[in-house]
């Protein structure tokens, strides 16, 4: 998952040796990377460009991938760049859903809900 420039000189080498064998994974390797790059970037006006890229490629499982996102593309495209977040939402109903779980069969709602409100 780290960046390979990032990489100690001897995970560097041995991520090389892995790679070096077979063509489609070193292919498969890179297009992952500029994902990631388009995604710590958030450059979705590149996605287009990458998945062009990834269909000219001989990667069966990826062009599955390409298929979904372009079933939803507007949705994605704007995901990786409008600044918007729904995380913090989604982390609270994470935890409600844990205090949920974790008082199930114990109490009644009134003390899931003290739970929740010192949470």
């Amino acid at each position: 998952m780290t960046a390979p420039d990032k990489l100690p000189a001897q995970q560097r080498s041995h991520l090389d040796d892995l790679l070096a064998p077979c063509l489609q994974l070193t292919v498969l390797a890179d297009r992952v990377r500029e994902f990631a790059a388009l995604l710590t970037a958030r450059r979705g006006h590149d996605l287009d460009g990458w998945m062009s890229a990834v269909e000219a490629d001989d990667l069966p499982a990826l062009h599955a991938y390409i298929h979904g996102l372009r079933m939803d593309l507007p949705a994605v495209v704007a995901g990786l760049t409008l600044p918007y977040s729904n995380g913090p939402i989604e982390g609270a109903n994470t935890k409600v859903k844990f205090l949920k779980r974790q008082m199930y069969g114990r109490a009644a709602f009134p003390l899931l809900r003290q739970r929740i409100l010192l949470a």
